[in-house]
Parts: C-alpha cells; structure tokens; sequence
C-alpha cells in the first residue's frame, strides 16, 4: 500500500517551491484530488506506484533538471486523468494543471511549463537544451530498465490495462510500440539515464519483443 501521507508531503515538496508569495488555499485538498484519480479503478500500471517511482527517478535526476519543483509537479499530473481506451490522456492531464495550479497559487509561466512537460509525454522526445524535459521523460521511462521480475510484473500491468483488448491485437501494437522505442537513438537524455539504464532499458525492450513474435511464449 502507497503512504498517502508521504505522498502528500511530497506534494509540498513540489508546490511550494513552485508558489508565488500571495495566500493561497491550503495544498492538501488539490493532493487528495490527484490521489485519489492515481487510485482509480481501471488503473493498473498508472498507479500510485507509478507516481511514487517517477518522483523518486526525478530525486536521482535532480541535478539535471532547470526547475525541480516543476518537474515534480508535471509528475504529479502526466498521468492524472488516464483512460486505458481513450489517447487524448496526456492533453486532458494538462488541461487538468491548467486549471488546478493557478488556483492553487503557482503562477501563469510556471503553470504553461508543468502543462506543456506533461504533454511532452505523449511523444517522450525532449529537445537537446530541454533539461526538465529530459528528466521528466527519463523518469517515466525508467521503468523499462527494472530488474527482470520488476519488468515482467510491468508487462503484466500493462496487459491488465488493455484487458479489453484482444491478445493478437494487443501483441501486435505493443509489438509496434516496442520497435519504435528500440528505433529512438537513445531512449534517455540525461547522462544519468544513458550510463545507468540506456542497456539494461533496450536488453529488456528486446526481450519482450522477441516474447511477443510468432513463435514467442508470451502468456495472454
């Protein structure tokens, strides 16, 4: 079970930096809101584990980032409103910051960056001079350099999502997606990322393809 309130005193950890001088609501309830959509029931990789792990990949990559606080605070959104059979998630989660960071007290330019970092995860592909960029797109995308059981209970996650999904159809789009992250010249940016998870990252993306293949035994 996720510590809801550790949880929420990393969401301080994010906010408040983030705030301008004024008074402001109290954070705890804006929390409890993305808590409790992090926990809803159709989610089975997007959880709060997910959330916890990408804050605690950006704590590792914090060094690289222009803005932690911002940073933290598009981790806390990019998966906020996630519908396994919808593909506008990453728009309507920034649509979501746009309209909850003001009221809670982070100003209109802080604001335009955590929305346009979360919507950067629909494409993972920062620019070279996008430092929080990089490291919001690493953490996400550290979890295809866990350790072998932790990827096979990724996958596994993966495919519960998308239960309604047929399995030939599902093998062939994650097969899809897989082929295009193995075809990225680099499936990390910071230099954290490409030492210490680049190899491992791409050893586990080619074993799941190979799973997923005619052939292959991967289960339903």
């Amino acid at each position: 079970m996720a510590d809801l309130d550790a949880l929420r005193a990393r969401w301080l950890r994010a906010l408040l930096p983030a705030r301008d001088g004024a008074c402001h609501p109290h954070p705890y309830p804006y929390a409890d809101n993305l808590l409790a959509r992090w926990q809803e029931p159709q989610r089975r990789y997007h959880t709060l584990a997910h959330l916890t792990a990408v804050l605690d990949h950006i704590d590792v990559l914090e060094e690289y980032a222009d803005d932690p606080a911002v940073v933290r605070l598009a981790a806390w959104f990019h998966d906020a409103v996630y519908l396994p059979d919808r593909s506008t998630n990453e728009e309507r989660s920034a649509r979501l910051a746009e309209r909850a960071l003001p009221e809670a007290g982070v100003p209109a330019e802080k604001t335009a960056e955590v929305a346009r970092l979360v919507r950067l995860t629909v494409t993972h592909a920062p620019a070279e001079d996008d430092r929080d960029g990089q490291v919001l797109c690493d953490a996400d995308l550290a979890v295809l350099a866990s350790p072998p059981s932790a990827y096979a209970a990724y996958t596994a996650a993966v495919r519960q999502e998308y239960h309604f999904v047929p399995d030939g159809a599902f093998r062939e789009g994650r097969a899809a997606i897989l082929r295009q992250l193995l075809d990225l010249p680099t499936l990390f940016h910071t230099p954290h990322g490409r030492r210490e998870w680049e190899a491992t990252a791409r050893y586990n993306l080619t074993g799941e393809l190979e799973m997923l293949s005619p052939g292959g035994d991967a289960a339903p």
